[in-house]
């Protein structure tokens, strides 16, 4: 564990060093803080020792001295100010910079490991995580070289008054490190369950949220309300461990602050009543016992903080280091326009190690041919499309477009070769407009109409309160399923990329809408290579091939009167959707 802070310690330091001369000045600043701070107090024992005999007080030494005050004290406001200023600075650029290299990362990443975390518990990093690290770290900046600089500082004046004393100090002092020291190390461990606590709560709200009419159309509430109690009891549990064990990191270190003090009272008065010292130094050195043991109420406090900060940031790192997916090479291609061409060759992959899925996968498709896939839920249909796509590289094996490996090729251009319609439809907020014109961005209107009108789209836009113009939410607002997925068509309709991915496209339409989309699609699909996942069959009774999936292998090919006649798997698949 301990090896472990260190570590995120470093990377934290590699980040600051970026912001050396806001570090620097910080520094300065605080330096200069302390040091006229520490002044102050031999300013007040020179004015006390001009007033300490009745009738003999110094009014005009007591004035120069006072002026001297209101300087020093307008100048340390404005070096506190400035100082402030860069902590701030440093501060949030940091936290700037490690959120854009966490979204980056998450651009970058495979989406093995999207699909392996709740998406609640990434946000949680993101945002809540990155939120506690910038507390922390500016507590950190702000009181922990003020408190180390005044530590220093007041030794230095206390030993320039008298050294028996300070030694009293200095022997009472390492009570408070090992009082900080132990409650360290216990919240550290404490502050990091309760951030991985409120990430696991935060996924449990994102999912009940995003899925609230499945939880109540299957009377689940309770069950809900069950399980967010018992995630909120371990956060309550977590939270309650870390705070304790913080909170008393103040009241221990005053305690041994004020044997400090009490020390330092004692020794100083017997001292001046034996004329050792002045009783205007003895207000000094009271002062200074003051203010050395006050830095390490601050110190002690900033190194809980930093506990929290450093736990949490140990899990925005944990997901800046993971593993990107395979990076493309120097030379890759560029596809600018493929002719359909596509080759699976032994393809072998899984999603887990230890769990086979498709293995030995053989499949050639010539330019222009239509491609359905059917088969149980369950046999790899939509995984051969991810792959296609590359959201997945193959284990074994390889896929060729145009003649190219398709790792060889760079993502966007393959990707930009697809058009895709899923049963799952993506919209994102903003006008219906801004939907459709995702993959064209410099689409005309008569573009855009042409297309609604092809994937019977234009007639409900139309009716909306603005038309093309109205806005939607990210989840589409108050459309239809059906008229969602007639969106996603329009998309795809207005691109017209060389290949097309139809994956359940036509799940959420009507019967008589999707006889009409069947037939945008025939229109759509003349002379590009399509792949059309269905389980309906009587949407793929078209295809060139129609590829008979079962346990990740093809076990039948042909076209639809070919396969009724084989009377095998697929005759009975029909006969099971269509027998009266």
């Amino acid at each position: 564990m301990k090896a472990r802070q260190k570590d995120t310690l470093y990377k934290v330091l590699h980040y600051v060093r970026k912001y050396w001369l806001y570090l620097s000045l910080s520094i300065v600043m605080a330096a200069v803080s302390v040091a006229l701070t520490l002044y102050l107090p031999i300013l007040t024992g020179y004015a006390i020792d001009l007033i300490i005999v009745k009738g003999l007080v110094d009014f005009s030494g007591i004035l120069v001295i006072l002026q001297k005050m209101a300087v020093v004290i307008m100048i340390t406001a404005l070096a506190q100010w400035l100082m402030n200023v860069c902590n701030n600075k440093m501060t949030y650029r940091i936290v700037q910079d490690v959120r854009n290299e966490a979204f980056r990362k998450i651009e970058i990443l495979p989406l093995k490991y999207i699909d392996g975390h709740s998406y609640g518990e990434i946000v949680s990093r993101v945002i809540a995580d990155v939120d506690q690290f910038a507390d922390g770290l500016l507590m950190g900046f702000t009181q922990f070289f003020t408190g180390v600089i005044t530590i220093v500082g007041t030794l230095g004046f206390m030993l320039s008054i008298n050294i028996g004393i300070t030694g009293v100090v200095v022997l009472i002092t390492p009570l408070s490190f090992l009082v900080a020291s132990f409650i360290a190390k216990k919240t550290f461990t404490m502050f990091k369950l309760q951030s991985e606590t409120r990430g696991e709560q935060t996924a449990f709200i994102d999912e009940m949220i995003g899925n609230q009419k499945i939880v109540q159309a299957f009377s689940h509430e309770d069950e809900s309300l069950e399980k967010f109690d018992e995630i909120n009891g371990r956060l309550q549990k977590a939270s309650l461990n870390a705070i304790f064990f913080s909170s008393i990191t103040n009241p221990s270190t005053r305690f041994v602050n004020n044997l400090v003090y009490a020390g330092v009272a004692i020794c100083g008065a017997l001292l001046a009543i034996r004329g050792g010292i002045s009783v205007g130094q003895l207000s000094c050195f009271l002062s200074y016992a003051n203010q050395y043991t006050k830095p390490f109420n601050e110190i002690s406090g900033v190194v809980t903080e930093l506990q929290n900060a450093l736990a949490c940031a140990a899990r925005i790192f944990e997901l800046i280091e993971e593993e990107p997916q395979i990076a493309e090479p120097d030379n890759a291609v560029v596809l600018s326009h493929a002719d359909g061409t596509v080759e699976l060759k032994d393809v072998s992959f899984s999603y887990v190690p230890d769990k086979k899925l498709i293995e030995n996968f053989n499949l050639a498709v010539k330019p222009g041919q239509r491609i359905a896939i059917v088969g149980p839920t369950g046999c790899g249909k939509t995984t051969v499309i991810n792959l296609l796509m590359r959201f997945y590289d193959v284990d074994a094996g390889a896929i060729r477009v145009n003649g190219y490996d398709i790792r060889e090729v760079t993502r966007k251009s393959l990707r930009a070769n697809y058009g895709m319609v899923l049963q799952e439809t993506w919209l994102k907020t903003g006008t219906i407009r801004d939907n459709i014109i995702m993959g064209k961005p410099d689409a005309t209107d008569e573009e855009i109409i042409a297309a609604a009108k092809a994937s019977h789209a234009h007639s409900f836009i139309r009716r909306l309160p603005n038309g093309y113009d109205t806005v939607i939410t990210e989840d589409g607002g108050n459309l239809s399923q059906g008229q969602k997925q007639l969106l996603c068509i329009t998309r795809v309709m207005l691109c017209l990329p060389p290949m097309l991915i139809l994956d359940e496209a036509t799940s959420s339409i009507d019967t008589r809408t999707e006889i009409k989309i069947q037939q945008a699609f025939a229109t759509m699909m003349k002379g590009r290579t399509s792949f059309i996942v269905a389980h309906r069959l009587s949407t793929i009774k078209e295809a060139d091939v129609i590829l008979v999936m079962k346990d990740g292998n093809i076990i039948e090919q042909g076209n639809h009167e070919t396969l009724l006649a084989m009377n095998g798997f697929y005759a009975n698949l029909y006969q099971s959707q269509f027998a009266r």
